[in-house]
């Protein structure tokens, strides 16, 4: 399967406060150093806390509609997830709920207003999308537009920003929300600028980069797909279908001394056994799911149940094409779960990488 070539963004002058910064810097260059790279964050979003405007990963919603009062009250985001065996499809709405964005609690008349970005989309015009941002205080998303290109940003402290659950949740949340009417570039969590001339100089500086994503991520989501098999299951049709194991089985189920060494030996080969039909099987789906999909990317399988990982970069209007697929090779392989969730922003499939200059740094 053909993989979307990741896009990095490697100049922008622009000036960007981290969010681990404590306060802003009296440098008027405006000049970079690196950022911290990312961690593991839920769903499919990565982020490091730090500011460096990498990948945002992750994770994986049906575009919920903005929530009034969300930011004051708490964060409720309900996301779809799709589970096909066999001939049976159940689809379940799984709802997270959150505490309201934990901000630091400082004085924000002294600590200074930033812009906390987002995203990057196409606009020619300014738009606002509601009371949704990261501050209860300063809760209205809007955009710093710069010629046909806009960033969607909320205000918020100067200020470390932790990349507690409900943070992310808000950061994700407005992503998402974005995404029903946009092709979104999404940025890592934690990125905040100091300023509205920074950003316009980052649109401005980074301007053809962020096009040409646009133009590749133009009416594209992500979808997350999962395989999980029941490996007691998988194993006793092993036992029966392999000649080799089926014996030594056998002689270990008979033998009155000790078995040892046979069960090692037995072990080794039923692990070897399940790693052959694991990846046989990931690479038929993977060929399977290419015409109906532009891109796919496979990450680590998580535990012994899940044999497939998986995100998919699907045309907007190949979304029912994607899912009339999966339900038919699901019917074709009964002792296998297939569940699948989005769409999602292209979180696997951009990789924003920007040089930002940390707050207090000269």
């Amino acid at each position: 399967m053909a993989k979307a070539k990741k896009k990095s963004v490697k100049r922008p002058a622009a000036r960007a406060a981290s969010s681990s910064a404590r306060r802003p810097t009296t440098a008027t260059r405006r000049r970079a150093s690196a950022g911290a790279p990312p961690a593991a964050m839920p769903r499919s979003m990565q982020h490091g806390g730090g500011g460096d405007l990498r990948k945002a990963v992750q994770a994986p919603a049906q575009r919920p509609a903005p929530v009034k009062g969300a930011a004051a009250e708490g964060l409720t985001r309900v996301t779809q997830e799709t589970e096909v065996r066999g001939s049976t499809t159940r689809v379940e709405q799984v709802v997270e709920r959150a505490p309201k964005p934990s901000l630091p609690d400082v004085d924000r008349d002294s600590t200074g207003r930033g812009r906390y970005v987002y995203c990057i989309i196409r606009a020619n015009v300014p738009h606002r999308f509601g009371a949704i941002g990261m501050d209860e205080h300063w809760a209205d998303v809007y955009t710093i537009n710069y010629k046909d290109m806009a960033a969607v940003v909320s205000d918020v402290p100067i200020a470390p920003l932790d990349s507690t659950r409900e943070n992310v949740l808000a950061h994700e949340r407005v992503n998402e929300t974005v995404m029903r009417d946009h092709t979104v570039i999404p940025m890592s969590f934690g990125t905040i600028f100091k300023t509205r001339d920074d950003i316009v100089e980052l649109l401005r500086s980074a301007y053809d980069a962020f096009a040409d994503v646009l133009n590749k991520m133009q009416d594209k989501l992500e979808f997350g797909l999962k395989v999980v098999w029941d490996r007691d299951e998988i194993i006793r049709i092993i036992e029966q279908e392999d000649e080799d194991i089926h014996r030594l089985k056998n002689e270990i189920s008979s033998q009155k001394g000790s078995t040892y060494f046979a069960r090692v030996q037995y072990g080794r080969l039923i692990d070897t056994a399940l790693q052959v039909r694991s990846d046989r099987y990931v690479t038929e789906f993977l060929q399977r799911l290419r015409n109906v999909s532009v891109a796919s990317r496979v990450n680590k399988a998580i535990g012994d149940k899940m044999i497939m990982n998986a995100a998919f970069l699907v045309q907007r209007d190949q979304e029912q094409a994607f899912d009339r697929r999966i339900k038919e090779i699901a019917s074709h392989f009964e002792k296998l779960t297939f569940k699948y969730t989005g769409p999602w922003p292209p979180y696997n499939f951009v990789n924003i990488r920007l040089k930002l200059e940390r707050v207090g740094q000269n």
